[in-house]
């Protein structure tokens, strides 16, 4: 008697906890509801608090700390560097990078993360996840895009900081004005070239007409001209292969307008 007493407590008490956990996670997902609707009026932080609160009542509800996540990275405002800004960003990384402890190869997290890193200036961890997002998915040409744009920004910049320091023109040749500068700056620049020519390459095989990725291979091929230190005509194939790029991006920018609505050639009516 004394031992079916003990197992009818139990199982009460079970059944308690099966009902409060139940409990949990309605709530969660009319918080879940309610932030969605607050996000979506552009009603930021009380879609933050409703997420929150949907996550603590259920943490396996992975499309609240999505949200929570897109929420606070919507919050995030790019080049304000105080710590309040930093520490939205750095929450809505962190609540991306829970998702990914769950489920490792979503792409909109690897993605969110990767762009709010570039927002930072943090290009290394920005390119760590550019590369996860196009090994969690192949055929998307814009991380290969991106990873190009990173590596561009990395190269550019040190190597018009040397050309300053130099005194040098546009249009001037490093190798002709220094060549030992030149030779660090091709050991310093060289593999990330290379890394953004591949990249937007790769881009164009997925989407062909990817004007943006023309565009940054005629930066690309430009940067890589710069660098032929003991080579002038591999400088001036460079250069050639950049202005062609400029061609192409032209013509694929005016054939994508061509084709867009009410960009026709329009018949004067008072005639």
């Amino acid at each position: 008697m004394k031992t079916t007493q003990k197992l009818l407590v139990v199982l009460a008490a079970a059944l308690m906890l099966l009902g409060s956990t139940g409990c949990s996670k309605l709530q969660a997902r009319d918080h879940l509801n309610k932030g969605v609707q607050a996000y979506k009026n552009a009603k930021y932080e009380q879609a933050i608090d409703h997420f929150q609160q949907a996550v603590s009542l259920d943490p396996t509800l992975i499309n609240a700390r999505l949200y929570l996540a897109t929420a606070f990275a919507q919050q995030y405002i790019p080049g304000a560097d105080t710590p309040d800004n930093n520490r939205m960003g750095e929450q809505a990384i962190d609540q991306y990078k829970q998702v990914l402890q769950v489920d490792p190869k979503n792409i909109n997290s690897i993605k969110g993360i990767a762009y709010l890193y570039l927002q930072m200036k943090k290009f290394d961890l920005s390119k760590e996840f550019y590369k996860k997002a196009s090994e969690a998915d192949p055929n998307d040409p814009e991380p290969y895009y991106s990873v190009a744009v990173i590596d561009w920004t990395q190269t550019y910049q040190p190597r018009q900081e040397e050309r300053a320091k130099l005194g040098m023109k546009p249009d001037d040749s490093l190798a002709a004005k220094d060549k030992k500068v030149c030779a660090m700056v091709k050991e310093k620049n060289t593999a990330n070239v290379q890394e953004g020519i591949d990249n937007l390459n790769k881009a164009l095989q997925l989407r062909p007409d990817y004007d943006d990725a023309m565009a940054y291979l005629n930066l690309m091929y430009r940067e890589r001209a710069d660098i032929q230190c003991d080579d002038p005509a591999a400088r001036a194939a460079d250069l050639k292969t950049a202005d062609d790029w400029v061609d192409k991006t032209m013509a694929t920018k005016k054939a994508k307008a061509e084709k867009q609505p009410g960009t026709g050639i329009v018949m004067d009516q008072n005639k």
